[in-house]
């Protein structure tokens, strides 16, 4: 029996075939294929690729074929199946007549010498000596005929690994696992072989590898990002700006003991211990880390010693008092002598104890810095001739204390002044300057020069991020300056290449592709990376390392520093101090991942337009000094124009001022088409009479007062609101009548209120110059929504308000 191939291409039967038509081997025949009558299922005509032996053209030495040269074999229900008769031949084929027709399976056809010899006749291929069949192929079928020879594909099991293998230890342990097995000769573990060299060089890759996935799928998330850069770019896609912190700023106050001008350079630096000018002072910073960096952050070009200590002048009085919330003083000294302009600042500082006169006894909360906003007037005082110069600053510098200007005996016929105000003054930012000695020297390439992009990291750690500062912006108010937005400071960096200065962006997406700009990114090792454009969006630079570097260093809650902690100029001047009477402040940490991480996917709900109502409500209250806000649209005959009623804190007036400011912030939430109008609300005016009955052994004059004081619209001296302060009241919020009787009982003195208005008494409690409308029957006054109460109880403009109490009972 011949051994059987599945082959795609079955070529046999044509070189068979092909060997007879070309002269070949002519005793040489074998099965073409076979039929099965679909008559009756018993009759099989086999078909040969020779004619039968005993045919004309058959192979001589074949003898004819009887039914003992034909076995069927296979079967599962029907076996033993036999040909009966005798075997009719006819050229190529002979029809063979069986006893039985076979079931389902697959029969197998196969030519044998005898019965007991199963080998194939004389002058048959050996390979085509057999045929496989079914009787039932003429059945009606879906499918193809052809059998599928079901060769197996059979492919090499996978070699076990361990796919937990995550670092370079057990990708070195796998390797060797797996070289045991595929070269089991080989057991070298010594490290200075060059096998073993090469598998630790192939785990090492493994291992980065495994990293470099790890960390694409874990930066990939904002949950999951570890890195800084990565949670800052996944913040920004919400709109949501990662602050990297700001550097804390200080007052600077100079004493001198000669005018000085030109001797001082601009951008004069200073530190807790040290006041550096230039890099040549660095070496002191890495001397010692300890060290807080300080630098001025506008030129100091002149100092006077007539403004070392600056008196206040008292028009003769020996004990006087700046009150709390004073924008104006007297000082004195002619023009010429301070020669002060608009935007100068001073320093007010409390020097000697207000009852003592001793200086151990001064209060050091009692310091502020004022801004100028004129040059100061100058005039004399008529009594005595002495030239005297009025300074006023703005109202957010308003004094926050009262300031002692009481004078003592200094023991030697001079006087001694309990406050004094500081002229030669300086703001200052935490921080030290650098600067490259050569191209590329701050800047480390972190990635190859050729062919990719050029990423440097700036050398020094700790780059400083800095809140803007216009240092000709004099009508700002020195408060404001230390109000430092963290979310608005930027890098402290400047590049140049080829006489050009490249500038720090929070992102490129909006740069041109001209602009010399780039991006500063920080990681939490407080590495700064700088990435620059890619030629569409940002200027690619045509070389790398050809940048010389200005950047600071330092920022951050260490600035912080406390009052008189910045005291030592470096190089010194002599004759010069310094010190910082106000404590610094603003200094702010980067914000850490984790706040990012909560507050980024909350920042798209944030509303950045305007197009309701409460819309414009909304944005409007983000405005500084703005309480509250109502707005109103209204059709004015050719748009809709939205009308923003504004409280203003403390009551202050709406002005135009005051509006157009309102009006420039919302110009960027105002909705397309729609108009914007900024009003100032109706204000309501009280007229409000109680009889008011005074316990046994108090003064109505006395409990009067107390009920004048806690119904006024002034904050209290124990820091409380009068019960109509201006902050208490809003829109549409109307005025219990209960309130008032609650807040006048807690008057020391007061026994009871009687608030009925009926003939003949004449308790009031409703509008002022209207006729009362039941209020006290309802118990409130009503307000409407673009309403504000008032009650200023100025005798001078009742119509502002006013409330009365008719005394009775007491002393």
């Amino acid at each position: 029996m011949a051994t059987q191939y599945f082959c795609e291409n079955e070529r046999r039967r044509e070189l068979v075939r092909e060997a007879r038509n070309a002269g070949g081997n002519p005793f040489l025949n074998g099965i073409d294929f076979l039929e099965v009558s679909p008559a009756d299922q018993r009759t099989l005509i086999l078909h040969l690729l020779q004619p039968a032996p005993g045919q004309p053209g058959g192979v001589p030495v074949s003898p004819a074929l009887k039914r003992d040269n034909f076995a069927i074999e296979g079967g599962v229900r029907i076996t033993g199946i036999n040909v009966v008769n005798s075997v009719t031949a006819a050229g190529n084929t002979i029809t063979l007549k069986l006893d039985a027709a076979g079931d389902f399976s697959i029969y197998t056809l196969r030519l044998v010498t005898s019965t007991a010899i199963g080998s194939p006749p004389p002058g048959f291929d050996p390979l085509l000596s057999e045929v496989q069949f079914s009787f039932k192929v003429n059945c009606e079928s879906d499918f193809d005929c052809r059998v599928d020879p079901g060769c197996l594909d059979l492919k090499p099991s996978d070699p076990y690994i361990n796919y937990l293998a995550k670092d370079y230890s057990s990708f070195r342990r796998l390797i060797l696992d797996r070289l045991s097995t595929i070269v089991p000769d080989w057991r070298e573990r010594n490290p200075a072989d060059l096998g073993i060299a090469i598998v630790e060089l192939l785990a090492y890759t493994g291992d980065y590898l495994s990293y470099y996935q790890d960390s694409v799928a874990t930066e990939a998330y904002l949950n999951t990002a570890r890195r800084r850069t990565s949670v800052r770019r996944h913040a920004r896609l919400v709109n949501y700006h990662m602050h990297e912190g700001a550097s804390a700023r200080a007052w600077l106050v100079f004493e001198t003991d000669a005018d000085r001008g030109s001797q001082l350079t601009p951008a004069l630096p200073i530190s807790a211990r040290v006041l550096a000018t230039s890099n040549a002072k660095a070496e002191i910073l890495r001397r010692d880390p300890d060290v807080v960096m300080f630098e001025t952050m506008h030129p100091l070009t002149e100092l006077r010693v007539s403004r070392n200590a600056i008196f206040f002048y008292t028009w003769g009085d020996a004990r006087c008092c700046l009150p709390k919330g004073a924008t104006r003083a007297t000082l004195e000294g002619s023009s010429a002598l301070f020669a002060f302009r608009k935007g100068d600042v001073l320093v007010f500082e409390e020097v000697l104890g207000a009852e003592s006169g001793l200086p151990e006894d001064a209060d050091r909360t009692h310091r502020h810095a004022v801004r100028l906003t004129t040059n100061g007037e100058e005039r004399k005082d008529p009594l005595n001739g002495k030239t005297i110069l009025d300074i006023q600053w703005a109202e957010a510098d308003a004094l926050p204390f009262p300031l002692c200007l009481n004078e003592f005996d200094d023991g030697a016929g001079g006087i001694k002044r309990a406050a004094v105000a500081r002229g030669n003054v300086a703001l200052a930012d935490h921080g030290q300057t650098f600067v490259s000695s050569s191209p590329g020297e701050d800047l480390i390439p972190s990635e190859a020069p050729s062919g990719k992009p050029y990423r440097p990291v700036l050398k020094q750690t700790g780059l400083t991020h800095a809140a803007p500062f216009d240092a000709t912006q004099t009508d700002t108010s020195a408060a404001s300056v230390l109000k430092i937005d963290a979310r608005a400071a930027v890098p402290s960096i400047t590049l140049r290449s080829a006489g050009e200065t490249w500038r720090p962006q929070g992102d490129l997406l909006a740069t041109d592709r001209f602009a010399p700009e780039f991006v500063v990114e920080m990681e939490s090792d407080r590495r700064a990376h700088i990435r620059f454009g890619d030629g569409t969006q940002g200027r690619k630079p045509a070389t790398a390392q050809s940048f010389i570097a200005t950047y600071r260093i330092g920022g951050g809650t260490p600035g912080n520093v406390g009052a008189e902690a910045l005291t030592q100029l470096a190089p010194e001047i002599k004759g010069v101090k310094v010190r910082n009477p106000l404590p610094a402040t603003g200094g702010t940490d980067p914000e850490s991942l984790k706040e990012a991480k909560l507050l980024a996917p909350d920042s798209f709900r944030r509303q950045e337009r305007a197009v309701t109502e409460a819309d414009y409500v909304e944005v409007t209250r983000r405005f500084a000094d703005v309480q509250r806000a109502a707005a109103t649209r209204r059709w004015t005959g050719s748009w809709y124009t939205m009308f923003v009623t504004v409280d203003r804190r403390g009551g202050a007036t709406v002005d135009d001022a005051f509006k157009n400011d309102v009006k420039r912030f919302l110009e960027s939430f105002r909705m397309t088409g729609y108009d914007l109008e900024i009003d100032a609300p109706r204000f309501v005016p009280l007229d409000v009479l109680f009889t008011v009955c005074v316990r046994p052994g108090y003064l109505r004059s006395n409990v009067k007062q107390s009920l004048l004081e806690a119904f006024s619209n002034r904050t209290l001296r124990d820091g409380t609101e009068g019960f109509f302060h201006p902050d208490r009241f809003t829109f549409g919020q109307p005025v219990y009548l209960s309130q008032l009787i609650a807040r006048a009982m807690l008057v020391t003195g007061v026994e009871s209120i009687d608030v009925d208005d009926t003939p003949p008494r004449a308790n009031r409690f409703h509008r002022y110059g209207q006729v009362a409308q039941g209020e006290i029957a309802n118990g409130f006054i009503a307000i409407h929504r673009l309403e504000i109460a008032r009650l200023d109880n100025d005798p001078s403009k009742p119509e502002n308000g006013r409330i009365e109490f008719a005394m009775k009972g007491g002393a």
